[in-house]
């Protein structure tokens, strides 16, 4: 059984983009320049951003955080997002989700330039990416196509089932991996909570991604032997024994699924870095194409 560790190649991945990043600023040209949105004070959300902060921090990026309160109106944070994106320095915008209430959430997502749409939400880059087109990909798909390829894992012909259709991973997760494209080719199912028989499909499955949201709820008996499984799931969970009072749990179980498995994800340590990387690399990517730097 082959653990898919996020943190190595993560770890290549930056390298990779540290190394061009050094090339650049040799060249004269300025930094990569990532802001990101945070809303409130989340723990989680405050987690997962200063994550990115530092990353880019590591490549040679610059990051900058622009905080709002948690009651802010949805006319401020719209007005924040357009003057990021008439900010000439500034390739890459997001905004950490999910947000408060009273903030319409697809009206901010389509407030942000497509050229800046680094998180790859935009309805602009979804359309391309349905087409094939040249597009920012969602970052956590983005990162587990990159995984893939990076442990040179088989997917032409094989059965993928994934479970959950959202925007952010399930629907893009679908589509990338039925593309002709690295890591693509599979026949793919799609599940959700109105799927019956989702045991007996998962059942089928040669590469399963779990991203549902739902602490272990994939559970040995719905795992074919053999099969890589992708665990996208991040939640915490309530643990008094532990130190922070909390642990973090996937969507996958994992101590009774791992045995079966050709290749599996750990969470924390698997999906979650791969994230970021593919947030990086979409940053890299815009700051290219929004300086003619070919």
């Amino acid at each position: 059984m082959l653990v898919l560790d996020g943190k190595l190649v993560s770890g290549s991945v930056k390298e990779s983009l540290k190394a061009e990043t050094t090339a650049l600023l040799e060249k004269g040209y300025r930094a990569p320049h990532l802001a990101a949105i945070l809303v409130g004070t989340n723990g989680a959300s405050e987690t997962y951003v200063a994550s990115k902060v530092k990353n880019c921090e590591d490549i040679g990026f610059v990051s900058s955080l622009v905080r709002l309160d948690e009651n802010v109106d949805e006319a401020t944070l719209l007005s924040t997002i357009a003057q990021l994106n008439a900010d000439p320095g500034v390739d890459g915008i997001l905004v950490q989700l999910p947000l408060p209430k009273q903030i319409n959430e697809h009206k901010v997502i389509e407030a942000i330039d497509p050229r800046k749409d680094v998180d790859g939400f935009h309805p602009s880059s979804a359309g391309k990416l349905m087409q094939g087109l040249p597009s920012f990909i969602p970052a956590t798909p983005y990162g587990i196509m990159l995984m893939l390829e990076f442990f040179n894992l088989p997917t032409k012909g094989k059965h993928a089932v994934v479970i959950g259709r959202s925007n952010i991973v399930g629907r893009p997760m679908s589509i990338l991996l039925s593309s002709n494209i690295p890591g693509g080719n599979c026949t793919v199912t799609v599940c959700h909570s109105h799927t019956p028989n989702l045991k007996e499909i998962c059942l089928q499955a040669d590469i399963l991604v779990a991203a549902l949201g739902r602490p272990e709820f994939v559970k040995a008996d719905m795992v074919k032997p053999g099969a890589v499984v992708i665990d996208v799931g991040i939640t915490r969970v309530d643990d008094p024994t532990a130190k922070k009072g909390f642990r973090i749990k996937g969507d996958v179980a994992y101590a009774e699924v791992a045995p079966l498995s050709s290749a599996i994800t750990p969470v924390p340590g698997g999906v979650g870095l791969m994230t970021i990387a593919g947030l990086l690399k979409n940053t890299l990517q815009a700051y290219k194409t929004n300086n003619g730097i070919v």
